[in-house]
């Protein structure tokens, strides 16, 4: 099971987009691990820098009147989304080292539930406050 990142991106595409593929099944898979690692990272990169880009703005509406507001928003987005992008590249990582481990291929729609999830977890950790109890 040896597919090329080109393919894999038309065909998840036509899969999820045209309603005539709806309900059709083609055995569409990742299966080595850089692949797996790439997909499920590159799900991680986009939802992440999805998620610092509306705080950014978020920021930058509320900071707009201080004298430094547009330098606080730069480096602190910069710093959050650096930070997740390390995160994200270990874990993406481990998931695929796993799927591997386990001879088992992935699903592009398990790289987009392990991606998503991934910042989804670090948003709950982060509002959650765990790691101020440590």
């Amino acid at each position: 099971c040896r597919c090329d990142s080109f393919r894999l991106i038309c065909s998840v595409f036509l899969n999820f987009a045209h309603p005539s593929n709806w309900g059709k099944k083609k055995k569409i898979c990742v299966c080595s691990f850089s692949e797996m690692w790439y997909w499920v990272f590159l799900w991680c990169l986009f939802s992440s820098l999805f998620v610092h880009g509306a705080v950014g703005l978020l920021m930058l509406v509320m900071l707009q009147r201080h004298r430094r507001g547009r330098l606080i928003t730069l480096v602190l987005v910069s710093v959050g989304f650096l930070a997740s992008l390390t995160g994200g590249v270990i874990t993406s990582a481990v998931v695929a080292a796993v799927y591997r481990g386990a001879g088992k291929d992935m699903a592009p729609l398990e790289a987009l539930v392990f991606g998503v999830g991934q910042t989804a977890l670090a948003i709950i950790i982060s509002f959650s406050r765990v790691l101020a109890t440590l």
